[in-house]
């Protein structure tokens, strides 16, 4: 399932392949984010020319709209979305302590009222697995709690034991699910907030329960990024080395480099299509604002060194006029061009990682990123 070709002689950077029901996966690994099934105005096509080898859709979204009823009669969330590669689908564990309004938890599940109708719901470990089971896709992830920054450490000790409670019984009821004799893959959740024995203890029993792969949950929720970078060490390092390692919600460039430096192998995050709707592109010398009056005469491209249709066809100065006009064009193109950047940027990883320079490539790449950030 997971194959483990190569670790980086400058860091604990590693190389791999992981093989789901619908392809395989090259990793270090990025997920454009489609929470709803789709990635925020970008086509299916536009994703597998930009080099997109997964996504990521959200168990709790789509469960309340259109409903799992309809996305099972439609023969599951690759046909219903015309989408033929792996599908990663986040439990919606964040999105219920998020989103979700007047929520109730306990030792069964979370009861909620939805935040698009007020609609109340109860979503359970297994529910959840059930859900993800009719969506048919290639990885799973256990329900859990996601505990924000700050947290008082009887709270997050608190949320750790129910968090593992649910993890035990989402796998009790995918040993006996079709999901698991379809090929479909369930990776477990360690939390523990910035508690480095809670972190401990979040992975021993996770690894006691056995999973497909394992998830770094629970960062990048408010704290600074020397924190980010100190919890996804410490819990990538007691991982096992023959198993995927997936860093949730962790998007800026240089903090996914400094993860894959230590160990993390797959990240997601909504920051390249939300941003580029905004008009932040993201390139090699740095972020940059096209909105900014500077680019009004801007001839060149967004970024000289990328291969996406916008950096090919357009310039920023360009692209700077669609946003004045509120053109639907200009945010198309740059999430277009933000999503092609972080794919090479993954590309470029595993290029350095297989020679042997990962840590060279990634000190090289921040400097030059964050002194030419706006």
């Amino acid at each position: 399932m997971f194959q483990l070709l190569h670790k980086d002689k400058t860091s604990k950077a590693r190389l791999g392949k992981l093989r789901t029901a619908h392809g395989i996966i090259d990793t270090p690994v990025f997920m454009p984010v489609g929470t709803q099934g789709t990635v925020k105005t970008l086509s299916n096509d536009e994703l597998k020319t930009a080099g997109a080898e997964i996504i990521l859709g959200n168990a709790y979204h789509l469960y309340l709209r259109p409903g799992i009823e309809l996305i099972r009669r439609a023969g599951g969330l690759h046909k219903f979305m015309g989408w033929d590669r792996p599908i990663l689908t986040d439990s919606g564990g964040y999105q219920v302590f998020s989103l979700a309004t007047l929520r109730r938890l306990n030792e069964d599940g979370a009861e909620f009222s939805s935040h698009i109708d007020g609609s109340r719901h109860i979503l359970t470990p297994e529910k959840v697995l059930d859900i993800q089971e009719a969506l048919g896709s290639d990885i799973m992830m256990v329900f859990d709690e996601c505990v924000h920054y700050p947290a008082a450490k009887d709270y997050a000790d608190k949320s750790l034991e129910l968090t593992t409670k649910w993890a035990r019984r989402s796998k009790e009821r995918f040993d006996v699910s079709e999901a698991k004799k379809r090929g479909q893959l369930l990776f477990g959740i360690a939390q523990g907030s910035t508690y480095s024995d809670l972190r401990a203890r979040a992975v021993k029993e996770l690894l006691n329960i056995g999973f497909d792969g394992y998830a770094i949950g629970g960062v990048s929720v408010g704290e600074p990024r020397n924190l980010i970078y100190e919890i996804a060490g410490l819990t990538a390092a007691i991982l096992p080395e023959d198993k995927p390692r997936y860093l949730m919600g962790v998007g800026m460039p240089p903090d996914i480099l400094e993860a894959i430096a230590r160990g993390c192998d797959m990240f997601d995050c909504v920051v390249p299509t939300r941003n580029g709707r905004n008009g932040q592109a993201f390139t090699f010398g740095g972020d940059i604002q096209l909105r900014n009056a500077e680019y009004k005469e801007d001839f060149r491209p967004i970024d000289e060194r990328c291969d996406c249709f916008a950096c090919r066809n357009h310039t920023r100065a360009y692209i700077r006029h669609l946003f004045n006009t509120n053109e639907l064009l200009g945010l198309r193109l740059v999430s277009l061009h933000n999503t092609r950047f972080y794919v090479k940027l993954m590309q470029m990883s595993r290029e350095a990682i297989a020679d042997g320079r990962f840590a060279p490539f990634r000190d090289e790449f921040v400097e030059g990123y964050n002194k030419g950030s706006e």
